[in-house]
């Protein structure tokens, strides 16, 4: 190991310290570019999550008042029925009555 080294076998050895650190750097700019993409997808996802659930909150508040307006008809129709039905008990009643005389 005390043999200098000539001033070419310095030379290509630099050259090749530099082509590696060329090459490691190319790597790390792809790395750099991965990461960078990667943090804007979960920034996307988070997102579209907040949107995601603002929507179910929304759907959640349409079905309940949609069951209310629902449930409102079916009551109207109840209703109705219950009066139709009373008034005509209340005629057959009536005319059962009249024709015994009472």
């Amino acid at each position: 190991m005390d043999t200098p080294i000539t001033r070419a076998e310095h030379e290509e050895f630099r050259k090749r310290l530099d082509d590696e650190n060329h090459r490691q750097n190319k790597r790390i700019d792809l790395l750099e570019k991965s990461v960078q993409q990667f943090n804007e997808l979960t920034a996307s996802v988070e997102k579209l999550a907040v949107n995601m659930e603002n929507m179910l909150k929304n759907q959640a508040e349409q079905g309940e008042r949609l069951g209310a307006l629902e449930g409102r008809d079916g009551k109207k129709w109840r209703s109705a029925t219950a009066y139709v039905f009373t008034t005509t008990a209340g005629i057959i009643i009536g005319f059962v009555f009249r024709q015994f005389g009472m």
